[in-house]
């Protein structure tokens, strides 16, 4: 899928109209991407975020982007891993399900995500990569109106596991095609 890309790099550098932020339920900024992006974008950001009064897991609110290059930062909260019983799978489906329709509500045509829930609410890589490519790109292939999302790794390893990813939905897509 050619609006889809996965790239290893600093989502804070992402020349997108919006950036994805793995924010907290509070949305006032933390450790790894959340942090990064509140540094990045500035004070203003979080005197923005704390007018939303928070976010639930799974869900997503959109602020301006400030002192980044992405003219918004959509937040979403996504779940902590605790080993599969509690619809982790389910909500992290939903963090980009949300993103994405939060995104074209604001006329947002590009787009940039991490690599939701992975780093410390350590939700496994590989499953992550799945439902993740997955959602995106059936997403896309409903809908024309986002003209690139991109995956933005931060390591080759999690690089590898989406772009393993995205091969087994193309396998899968080229089956049910036959």
């Amino acid at each position: 899928m050619q609006r889809f890309s996965i790239v290893k790099g600093d989502i804070v550098k992402a020349k997108t109209d919006a950036i994805v932020n793995a924010a907290n339920t509070s949305l006032l900024g933390g450790g790894g991407v959340d942090g990064a992006i509140h540094r990045a974008a500035g004070a203003e950001l979080l005197e923005e975020c704390e007018a939303l009064g928070g976010c639930k897991t799974g869900e997503a609110k959109i602020t301006k982007g400030y002192k980044l290059k992405a003219s918004y930062v959509i937040h979403t909260p996504g779940p902590i891993w605790r080993g599969g019983k509690w619809k982790e799978d389910e909500l992290l489906a939903s963090c980009y399900e949300n993103s994405l329709q939060l995104a074209r509500e604001n006329g947002v045509k590009s787009i940039a995500f991490p690599s939701i829930s992975t780093g410390v609410y350590r939700f496994p890589v590989e499953q992550a990569a799945k439902i993740a490519v997955t959602t995106i790109c059936d997403f896309l292939k409903s809908d024309s109106f986002f003209q690139q999302v991109v995956m933005v790794c931060f390591d080759d390893d999690t690089k590898g596991a989406y772009l393993n990813a995205l091969e087994e939905y193309q396998k899968q897509a080229l089956k049910t095609k036959e």
